[in-house]
Order: structure tokens, then sequence, then C-alpha cells
């Protein structure tokens, strides 16, 4: 049986996982779990009995201790270092934010393979961590559906460019002038996917697709002008590699995370089980440019992936306290744009990455500046 922990595992790909399990109980021996301060945590452990537990919530320690006390549990952030510390064949890492980066690191240094869902880890670090799994003889596995696909499709060398696809977000069809005052409540209503709150944020600003630009650019080693973005308002081409002569793979199912989540888990077997078929018949298949002037933050993703170094960490870590503050309804959605593009011209002079606490403190630093920015 492979042994697995599983960072995020009350979250939607920690969640989806779990049900890949199901669906092969004799394949997966779940080691450990980790979340903030769900409490679904407890079903968690009650019917996969996991050795090890990571939560951040002291009532939350203290219940797991009482119902399960065979079960040891780690504490807050370190708690979740801890676990990804120990020894198995596959961490899950479906953690969301910069928060997910150490534990990767730590499990990389353990020698354990990683099935990765957390884009800020190759975002922010991805410099560091691609050299690092190489040294350790650590694999990458890929969860996102793009990813997946891309993945999937590399079947020869000759590689021209990647075709990224992305559905366009819940804010695909809305004017400018309309996008001046868009909501989160409506952002959030994604019409293909059903993903957490800040991914969903990210899609509609087409953030998310270009944090995909830079993981792919970390996961496939191609520069960011090999890599072209279109819109795919049905999500079945989840992606595609075209080749020098003219050829294209793609990888093509049912928007289904379970599919990606599944093939990580299982590699390098394929499994069985499907979950979601795709009738193809009556169906269209249509592709679109990405506006970026509607959509500005994929232009400042592609700035920033070009730059490579800390551009990448400074504007992870922007993004992710301004999608706070848009989810709150303290900001407006060209905000986002505009306050990372303020935190660029403040703290990136062209300054490489050379060492992890670097991240750590210019992630620091973004964050404080551009919370005070915001008020």
């Amino acid at each position: 049986m492979k042994r697995i922990i599983i960072l995020g595992s009350t979250g939607s790909i920690g969640t989806q996982a779990l049900e890949v399990v199901d669906k092969y109980p004799n394949e997966f021996e779940v080691m450990g779990l980790a979340c903030k301060s769900n409490e679904l945590i407890l079903d968690q452990i009650k019917k996969y009995s996991p050795k090890y537990v990571a939560v951040s919530d002291n009532a939350l320690v203290d219940k797991i201790k009482t119902s399960f006390p065979c079960v040891q549990v780690f504490m807050g952030e370190q708690g979740v270092c801890m676990l990804a510390d120990v020894k198995v064949d596959l961490l899950i890492n479906g953690l969301v934010g910069i928060s997910g980066l150490k534990p990767t690191i730590t499990a990389i240094k353990r020698g354990n393979n990683i099935a990765l869902a957390n884009k800020e880890t190759l975002v922010a670090g991805g410099e560091l961590v691609m050299p690092l799994a190489k040294e350790k003889g650590v694999q990458i596995l890929p969860v996102d559906s793009e990813h997946s696909a891309i993945w999937q499709s590399l079947t020869a060398k000759n590689v021209k460019r990647i075709l990224l696809t992305a559905s366009g977000g819940a804010f695909r069809d809305w004017s400018k002038d309309k996008l001046e005052d868009a909501k989160a409540c409506d952002a959030l209503k994604h019409p293909n996917w059903d993903m957490g709150a800040k991914v969903t944020i990210d899609s509609a600003t087409l953030m998310n697709k270009g944090l995909e630009i830079i993981e792919a650019m970390h996961l496939f080693g191609v520069d960011v002008d090999d890599i072209k973005v279109l819109v795919h308002r049905q999500s079945v081409v989840h992606s595609m590699v075209e080749y020098a002569d003219g050829s294209v793979i793609a990888q093509m199912s049912f928007p289904d995370m379970r599919l990606p989540i599944q093939i990580a888990m299982l590699y390098p077997q394929r499994g069985d089980y499907a979950f979601n078929t795709y009738d193809f018949i009556g169906k269209n298949l249509t592709f679109e440019e990405a506006d970026e002037e509607r959509f500005p933050c994929l232009a400042i993703a592609k700035y920033c992936a070009k730059e490579k170094g800390i551009a990448p960490v400074i504007m992870n870590s922007a993004n992710e306290i301004l999608v706070k503050a848009y989810l709150d309804n303290k900001i407006k959605f060209y905000d986002i744009p505009y306050y990372i593009r303020r935190a660029l011209d403040k703290f990136y002079q062209g300054q490489r990455i050379e060492d992890e606490e670097q991240i750590y403190c210019v992630d620091d630093k973004v964050r404080r500046y551009v919370l005070q920015l915001i008020g």
C-alpha cells in the first residue's frame, strides 16, 4: 500500500483526494492529515485512522487528544512541517498560500514524493524547490488539471509551446466598465469548477492563469514566451502541447478535479475508475485570446515570470492579501492589480532569490506594506 499524507485534508483538494482513497481502499494507507481548524477532520480521523494529525486550533487539539488518544497531534505551522517530515510514499499538498512552501521543502528533504496542488510553492519558491527535488531524487507530480494535462501530453521532445487553457472565470463576459464594481459574491460563481474561495477569485482576475504560467515554467522547463493562454469556456480541454512539427496533443475530460488528483496519487499506474465521463456528441469546443486589458493580473504575472527572482514572490504575497480584502468587500476588483503594481514598484529592483529565508522576509514586508496601503 502507498503511504500518504494529506495537507489541507478538509479543503477542496484534500476531500477529493480522500474520495480517491475510498475508490482504491487497497492502494492507500492514510498516515497523516492536516488542516487549520475545521472539525471535519474529526470525522476523517475516525474513518481513516491516521497515525499523525496537524491542526492549528487549540480547542480542536484537545478534542482530537480526547477522542483519539492513539493519534499523535502536531500543532500549528511548525506542526505541519513536523508532519511533512514523516517518511511516506506521497505527500499531497492541498494547502492554500505561501504556507504551503515550507512543508513542501521539508518533505522533499525527507525524500517524500509530492503531489502538488499548492501553487505558491512554485510561484514563490520554484527556483529553490525544483533543484532541491532533483538533488533528492523526489518527484513533483502536478495536481492542477492544466498541469496534469500538460504532463500527460508530453509524449516526445521537440516541444514548440504549451497551450494553457483557462475557463475565463466568472467575469469572462463582463465589460471593463462593469468590472469596476464587480463584487466578490459574483466572482465566486464560477461557471465550471467548484473550488476554494481564493482560487475562484484568482480565476476571476485571471491571476490564477498567471500563477499557472510560472508553475509550468518550473515544472516543465519552458520559457514564459513559449506558454500561450487560451480561454476555453467548456473546460474540457485541460491544456495542450504543441510540437515543432505542428502536431498538438491535448488531454480532455469532464471538468472534475478528482481525475488529476487520482492520476497523481496512483502514478506510475493509471486508475480504472471514472468519476465522470464527457459526451462529445452535439458539443462545441471553443478557444479565445485572453484579454489582458480587462484582466491586467495576467499581464502582471507574465512580467514577473520573465523577471524571475523575487518578483513572483512580491506579486504572490500582495495578491494573497488583496484577494482576502476583496472577499471582505474592502477593495474593488481593479484595486487588486493596482496594489500589486504598487508593491512591485516599491520592493523589486531585480533581486535574485538567494535562500528560503529571503522568500519569507520579502513575503512579510510585502504583506505589511499592502495592508498599510489598503488601511
